[in-house]
């Protein structure tokens, strides 16, 4: 997910929400408007400190009290005390230390978030948290999706797509970041469209572009459904946030499917990925199979360090249709995983549930 904000289908909705977003934030017209409505950057301001260790420290340290979103949320689930933090790792900073150093404190700091989306970044490295995936079995295999895809699968921008030997579609995403077009979907499920089911692997895909995916999500939805809720920052306290905003997925206009689909997820699913999962665990004829996802539900922001180093943020969270965060991910309809001894045999487990689902 970048640092882009969903709005709703119509340019007039678009902008109200972008002047609505701006009012309740209480963020100063320094926001860059990207080329496209659909993306929103954040500058934010905050109270200027002195280019030193501690003042870079300092100001750290308040960028995210101030406009962090999963405070409560984090010291429910694992007991996260912010000012606790602060009075950790303030005794390890010294105005004599250098900038490595510095930047090693720093991220070790941003590290007590457990959270992808919050990174540290400068010229020399970029300070992030990947335990969310790097602590879980991969259950994804480059080797096992060659044997599956062949070599004659069809490529349309950012999907990749086959008709498997049981006649069941299998459609890869592997990443939200290359653009997917109306054009694309339609060649694809055209192509597909006399399958008796569809495979949608988005295992390792760790996000990208939100539109993006309601896009993709758009193809499998036949009414306008609800598929969650999102907050905004309204003050600087850790519960000042505006009322539920609930989100919507929209039917296309284009070539839709109303076949049996299995999305297959693991723990490298994150943040727009980790959305799209959210809305298509709404739909009817929609299963999940697989692994946790790997979460990351906030809107990611930036700002800046007096030195000039970058830090990321989720500062607006969503959640799912009954209200429930998703920040940690969510879980499989149907659990299945890669074993070594399906592994030597060629086989993919977690393909080979979803088939079953959808031949049954």
């Amino acid at each position: 997910m970048t640092c882009n904000i969903l709005f709703h289908h119509r340019d007039r909705e678009r902008l109200s929400l972008i002047h609505r977003w701006l009012a309740v934030c209480c963020i100063p017209l320094t926001l860059c408007l990207c080329a496209s409505v659909f993306t929103l950057t954040s500058c934010i301001d905050s109270e200027e400190r002195p280019n030193t260790p501690s003042g870079n420290f300092e100001m750290l340290w308040s960028i995210i009290d101030e406009h962090y979103c999963f405070f409560d949320y984090k010291q429910h689930e694992y007991g996260l005390d912010w000012q606790e933090v602060y009075n950790k790792y303030k005794v390890r900073i010294s105005d004599k230390m250098n900038s490595a150093q510095l930047f090693e404190v720093c991220c070790d700091m941003l590290a007590e978030l457990r959270d992808g989306h919050v990174n540290l970044s400068n010229a020399m490295d970029y300070g992030r948290y990947w335990s969310w995936h790097e602590a879980f079995p991969k259950n994804f295999s480059d080797t096992l999706e060659r044997r599956y895809m062949g070599t004659d699968y069809r490529i349309s921008s950012g999907l990749q797509f086959r008709v498997l030997d049981d006649n069941i579609g299998y459609l890869r995403c592997e990443s939200f970041s290359v653009p997917i077009g109306e054009g694309n979907l339609d060649e694809a499920l055209s192509y597909l469209a006399l399958c008796r089911g569809l495979i949608i692997d988005i295992r390792n895909n760790t996000g990208g572009d939100l539109t993006t995916a309601e896009l993709l999500a758009g193809r499998f939805v036949h009414q306008k459904t609800l598929v969650g809720y999102m907050q905004h920052k309204t003050g600087s306290g850790h519960n000042d946030f505006s009322s539920l905003e609930p989100q919507y997925l929209e039917p296309s206009s284009n070539i839709r499917w109303h076949k049996g689909v299995c999305v297959l997820t693991n723990r490298s699913v994150f943040s727009a990925a980790n959305s799209f999962a959210v809305w298509m665990h709404e739909l009817p004829n929609v299963r999940l199979v697989g692994d946790h996802t790997g979460g990351g539900s906030g809107m990611p922001f930036n700002n800046s360090l007096p030195n000039g180093w970058n830090v990321r943020f989720s500062a607006c969270p969503m959640y799912d249709a009954r209200k429930q965060q998703t920040e940690f991910g969510i879980a499989p309809d149907v659990v299945a995983a890669l074993t070594d001894e399906a592994v030597a045999q060629s086989i993919d487990p977690i393909i080979e549930k979803a088939r079953e689902i959808l031949t049954n």
